[in-house]
């Protein structure tokens, strides 16, 4: 009778599980470990969702729209059929919804199409499912650095621990400082303005924000000017990228009969005096009385 019964449940559609349930408990023995492959299976479940009835839910991980991709995409699974199935996981509302853990363009192609979603089912927490969003991200080839960097931002905001936004992302705590050196140096609305950039790396990023330090965002929102996401990242690195001034001319010094003694040279953060001629002299002294000069020039600029 209980071997009817498990072949009977395997058979049966899932019932829905409550967002905090507990885990399931199996039996020990034969008919324990037979319990726990229906509930496996029932796991690896591929079911038909209406579109209509999924949510969006964790982070945002792409910054560009793209309608010409969503387009391909709508065009594809119309020739092709849906290929890959997305994960979803049962609203914590009780009104028979979903959220999308990932797939979210094939949830809206899907839409457009008014046809169902095929998607796989799991009971995830918050936290994991922004991990399963994360290392589904990882495995992506069309991501740019700067939207993983995003991805990144927005959990340290949510107080992932470090070790889990890096197991999250597949990458090492150093790639994770550096994402987050530009993250903090530019504001959310500067990255938003630019868009995604792909052509543009870690160290492009990590030259713009560190010559955007300083400038005002409505100014780097403003520079934002482009048809690319690309082009926009060049005319905001453009506009921070102050021409190099030229350098000062030498300051002659004379002596009080007006012949010259010497040149001074100002450069960044330091000034050279060179003194030539019957300057030389003058050097001298110069140098035995550097301490007495200095204390009456302090004494008279307190």
């Amino acid at each position: 009778m209980a071997r009817k019964d498990l072949l009977k449940g395997l058979m049966e559609a899932p019932a829905p599980l409550a967002e905090n349930s507990a885990p399931p408990r199996y039996e020990r023995g034969a008919i324990g470990a037979v319990s726990k492959s229906i509930s496996d299976l029932r796991n690896r479940a591929i079911i038909d969702v209406p579109a209509e009835l999924i949510d969006d839910a964790g982070l945002r991980d792409r910054l560009d729209d793209d309608p010409e991709g969503l387009a391909e995409l709508v065009n594809s699974i119309r020739d092709y059929g849906q290929q890959v199935p997305v994960l979803l996981r049962r609203s914590a509302q009780p009104d028979g919804r979903y959220e999308v853990v990932y797939g979210r363009r094939r949830v809206a192609a899907l839409k457009a199409l008014n046809q169902p979603v095929k998607a796989m089912l799991r009971q995830l927490s918050d936290q994991e499912l922004i991990v399963a969003q994360g290392q589904e991200n990882s495995a992506r080839k069309d991501l740019s650095f700067i939207e993983k960097a995003s991805f990144a931002a927005q959990m340290v905001a949510m107080n992932f621990d470090r070790k889990v936004i890096c197991d999250a992302l597949s990458i090492d705590k150093t790639v994770i400082s550096r994402m987050l050196t530009v993250t903090d140096a530019l504001a959310e609305d500067v990255i938003h303005a630019i868009g995604s950039a792909p052509a543009a790396g870690r160290d492009r990023w990590l030259s713009l924000a560190k010559l955007a330090e300083g400038r005002a965002t409505g100014d780097l929102i403003a520079a934002a000017v482009g048809h690319t996401s690309d082009a926009r990242f060049e005319a905001v690195l453009a506009a921070v990228q102050a021409p190099k001034p030229a350098p000062l001319a030498p300051r002659r010094l004379s002596a009080a009969n007006g012949a010259e003694i010497g040149r001074a040279r100002k450069s960044k953060g330091k000034t050279v005096i060179e003194l030539t001629g019957e300057g030389r002299a003058f050097a001298d002294w110069l140098i035995d009385h550097m301490t007495e000069l200095h204390r009456d020039w302090h004494s008279k600029n307190r």
